[in-house]
Formats: C-alpha cells, sequence, structure tokens
C-alpha cells in the first residue's frame, strides 16, 4: 500500500509535547496580540490543531505584517524566498531580540 502523504508526516517528533506537558496549553497564549513589524518565533502548539503552520516553519523567526481574522500573517524567509505563513497566536512567540 501507498504511504499517505499528508500535511502531519515525518513530524512525529516535531509535533509532541514532553510527558509532563501534556494536554491544552494554558488559554492566555490564544489572547496574546502582537503588532505589524513585530518578530515573532513559530513554535507549533500540537494540542491545538486550528491554525496550525505546516511543519517545515517550526521554529523559524519571521515578522508579523498583518492580521485576517484571529489569525497573524507572519513574513519568514524560507530558503531564498519571502513566504507568508498564516498562524494562530497559540502557535507564535514573542522573539527575544
Amino acid at each position: 500500500m501507498k504511504a499517505s502523504k499528508g500535511t502531519r508526516t515525518k513530524t512525529r517528533t516535531i509535533l509532541r509535547k514532553k510527558p509532563r506537558d501534556r494536554g491544552l496549553s494554558p488559554i492566555t497564549k490564544a489572547f496574546q496580540a502582537f503588532g505589524s513589524g513585530e518578530k515573532v518565533n513559530i513554535i507549533i502548539d500540537p494540542s491545538v490543531h486550528k491554525g496550525m503552520p505546516f511543519s517545515r516553519f517550526h521554529g523559524l523567526t519571521g515578522t508579523i505584517i498583518g492580521k485576517r481574522g484571529s489569525a497573524y500573517e507572519v513574513n519568514v524567509k524560507s530558503g531564498n524566498k519571502a513566504k507568508t505563513v498564516v498562524a494562530r497566536p497559540e502557535h507564535l512567540t514573542k522573539n527575544a531580540e
């Protein structure tokens, strides 16, 4: 049988929480607000399926360029191209820099 090629293939370690961190994240992560031009890290929260960006962008840093509904548009450089990733705030964290 042919292996399926869904959007979550080969993500066994990326989309997994440590045993003590299992379960839902705090609701305050969903209420985070970001301004345009702000630097954010894309860290996918596997317990929230809605608004999850593609696994290729996990761990990357980008800048907020706008808002789309309750999600944010993040400009990320992937290779030599600039790409726009749409992700909800549960999957974003403010960059320390």
